[in-house]
C-alpha cells in the first residue's frame, strides 16, 4: 500500500521506516538506510540535507575537475601569488564553513586584487567549464561560502580598498573584500555608519553581506541592502563586467538590475564593488535591558516601543532563558530574579538612536515607566547610563552564536514568523524534541520587531551531528512554519542548505522556473556556486 507525500507515493514500508527516524533513539538501522535510499532515489523534495562533500554536483554534468594546469593556466593571467594550491586540508579556512558542518574538497584558491582580475579567471573558468565558488569572510550559515567538491575558491579578501566617501551625500564606494568593521571604523571618523550591523562584523565582508542579503540587528531602523545599496559592480560567468555603479539616488532609467545580484548568493555573478548609503551617526543612544515573564509581555512591550520611541528605535532584541543561562556563564547579566541567579523567562534589548540627548533620554523613560507601571508587561529592568553599558548589553546579545558554537554541535535555524505566532513554534519544536531526545537543549533569539526568529538546538558536549535528531527537525520545522505563513529564510539564505525546499516550502514553481530562467541567462554553463541557492532535484 501507498499514501502520497507532496508529488510521490510512498510505500507502507517506508513510512515505518520514517516513523522509526522521528521516534527511535537510534535511526542506524536497515529501515532508516533504506527510508534514505528511497528519499535520494526518488528525489523526495522534502528529505533533510545531505551535508557531507562526497555526492556529486546535481545538474552540472558538464563541469569538469580542475586541475593544476590550470592552476599554472591561471596564475599566468593574474599577480603573482594570486593562486594558491594545496591540499583540502591546507586550504581548510576555505574550504570548511563558520560552524564547520560543510566541508570542501578544493585544492585551487585564487585571490584576485581588482575586477579585471576577477573577469580573467570567471573567462577562463567559463570557458573551461569548471565551477566557481565566489567567498567573502565565509561566516554563512547554510554552506553556500564552500565547494561542494572541489570548485575553485575565488576570494575577493584582497580586493579590499575604499574608493570614495563623499562626507555631504553619504555615499561610499569600496571593494567587495571590505571587512565590516574596518567599514564601520572608517565611516565613524567621518561622523557617519555602516546601516548593517552583525556579530560577525568583525570578519564578514561586505561583499558577502550584500550577496546574501544579510540582515542584522539594525533592520527595522535603516531597512533591507535593497534600499542602501545604490550601486554594483559586479562580473558575471563569462568574464563579462557589468558596471551598474552609481551614487545616485535617484535613477530612473530602465531595470533596476543590481537587485539581481543582491541576496543571489553568488549564483549569477561576483560582486566587486559597492556603492553604499550611510546614514548620519547619532548623537544620542540609549539601550536598556528589560526581562518578561510571558512572550504576550513581549508583544504589548513592542506596542509600547512604537508608540513611545516611534521615530528614535533603533533595535529591538529578543533572547530566552535558555541561551541567557548559556551566556551567562561569560557575561553578566544584568536582570535577574531578586538578584539572585535564576533568570526571567525572556529578556529584550531595546535601543534608541538620535540627535537630541535630552529629548531622547526622555522618550526611553516614559517608555520604561508605561511598561513597568502595571506589574504584568516588563518585570524588571536596567537603562544604560552611558555607552560602555550600551556596548556591554550588546555584548550579551552578540555573545548567543559563539556561546552555542562552543556548547555542542549546533543545529541553525534562521525563520521569519508572524510575531503573533513567534515563540509558538519554539514551544512546539521542544516539545517535539524532549519527547524523544532530552537529552537535547533548544535556545533561542532574534529581531523580534521584524519576525525574524533564531531558533537553534544542541546537544551540550557532543559536537557531532546526530541523524536522529536532524529528521525530527527537519522538514518539520519548515513545515510548521510554512503553515504559519512564515519565511523558512528570514536573513541567512539558502545555500546547500534549503535550496531544495525553493519551489516546495518557498515560493511556488511558476517563481522558480523564472528564477531558473534568469540563472541561464546569466550563467547559462552553470559554473557560478553549483549546486547552490536553486533546488538541484527536478520537481
Amino acid at each position: 500500500s501507498t499514501c502520497s507525500v507532496g508529488a510521490i507515493s510512498i510505500p507502507s514500508q517506508i513510512r515505518t521506516s520514517m516513523a522509526v527516524a522521528l521516534t527511535s533513539r537510534s535511526i542506524i538501522g536497515n529501515e532508516a538506510r533504506m527510508a534514505r535510499r528511497y528519499f535520494r532515489r526518488n528525489q523526495y523534495e522534502y528529505a533533510p540535507r545531505t551535508r557531507s562533500a562526497s555526492s556529486l554536483l546535481p545538474n552540472n554534468t558538464d563541469l569538469r575537475s580542475p586541475t593544476m594546469e590550470d592552476a599554472t593556466n591561471l596564475q599566468s593571467l593574474l599577480d603573482a601569488g594570486s593562486v594558491v594550491t594545496g591540499s583540502p586540508d591546507e586550504l581548510s579556512k576555505y574550504n570548511i564553513d563558520w560552524k564547520r558542518e560543510y566541508h570542501g574538497r578544493s585544492r585551487i584558491l585564487i585571490r584576485p586584487k581588482s575586477t579585471e582580475e576577477v573577469s580573467r579567471v570567471l573567462s577562463y573558468c567559463n570557458r573551461e567549464r569548471i565551477g566557481v565558488v565566489p567567498q567573502a569572510g565565509n561566516t554563512g550559515l547554510v554552506g553556500g561560502s564552500v565547494p561542494i567538491e572541489d570548485e575553485i575558491i575565488v576570494s575577493v579578501e584582497s580586493m579590499n580598498t575604499i574608493h570614495d566617501f563623499d562626507e555631504t551625500s553619504g555615499i561610499l564606494t569600496c571593494e567587495a573584500g571590505c571587512v565590516l568593521q574596518d567599514l564601520h571604523a572608517y565611516a565613524e571618523e567621518r561622523n557617519h555608519l555602516i546601516p548593517i550591523d552583525l556579530g560577525a562584523k568583525g570578519t564578514c565582508m561586505i561583499g558577502g553581506n550584500v550577496s546574501t542579503n544579510a540582515g542584522g540587528q539594525y533592520y527595522y531602523r535603516f531597512g533591507s541592502l535593497h534600499a542602501n545599496v545604490l550601486g554594483l559592480e559586479v562580473v558575471l560567468a563569462d568574464g563579462t563586467c557589468l558596471d551598474l555603479c552609481s551614487t545616485n539616488r535617484k535613477d530612473n532609467t530602465g531595470y533596476d538590475m543590481k537587485h539581481l545580484f543582491i541576496g543571489a548568493e553568488g549564483t549569477l555573478g561576483i560582486i566587486t564593488k559597492i556603492n553604499l548609503s550611510c546614514p548620519r551617526l547619532p548623537s544620542s543612544r540609549n539601550a536598556a535591558f528589560l526581562a518578561l515573564d510571558s512572550f504576550d509581555a513581549v508583544r504589548r512591550t513592542l506596542t509600547m516601543a512604537k508608540d513611545e520611541l516611534g521615530e528614535c528605535m533603533a533595535a529591538f532584541e529578543f533572547m530566552d532563558r535558555a541561551i541567557l543561562e548559556l551566556v551567562g556563564k561569560q557575561h553578566r547579566i544584568p536582570v535577574s530574579v531578586d538578584g539572585g541567579s535564576e533568570l526571567y523567562r525572556f529578556y529584550l534589548l531595546v535601543e534608541t538612536q538620535g540627535s537630541n540627548g535630552g529629548h531622547d533620554s526622555e522618550k526611553m523613560a516614559t517608555f520604561l515607566e508605561r511598561t513597568m507601571e502595571s506589574g504584568d508587561v516588563v518585570v524588571d529592568g536596567v537603562l544604560s547610563q552611558d555607552m560602555k553599558q550600551v556596548q556591554e548589553m550588546w555584548n550579551i546579545r552578540e555573545a548567543c552564536n559563539p556561546t552555542l558554537k562552543d556548547t555542542g554541535h549546533n543545529y541553525k535555524y534562521d525563520i521569519s514568523i508572524p510575531i503573533s505566532q513567534y515563540y509558538e513554534i519554539a514551544d512546539e519544536m521542544k516539545a517535539r524534541l524532549a519527547a524523544s531526545r532530552p537529552d537535547i537543549l533548544c535556545v533561542n533569539w532574534g529581531h523580534v520587531i521584524d519576525g525574524n526568529l533564531h531558533f537553534n538546538v544542541t546537544t551540550p558536549g557532543v559536537f557531532e551531528e546526530d541523524p536522529e535528531i536532524l529528521y525530527l527537525i527537519e522538514p518539520y520545522l519548515f513545515e510548521s512554519v510554512v503553515r504559519k505563513r512564515g519565511s523558512i529564510s528570514a536573513e541567512h539564505g539558502l545555500g546547500r542548505c534549503k535550496n531544495e525546499y525553493l519551489g516546495s516550502l518557498a515560493k511556488n514553481e511558476a517563481a522558480v522556473s523564472k528564477m531558473k530562467a534568469l540563472k541561464n541567462v546569466f550563467d547559462p554553463n552553470g559554473i557560478l556556486n553549483p549546486g547552490k541557492f536553486l533546488p538541484t532535484r527536478s520537481t
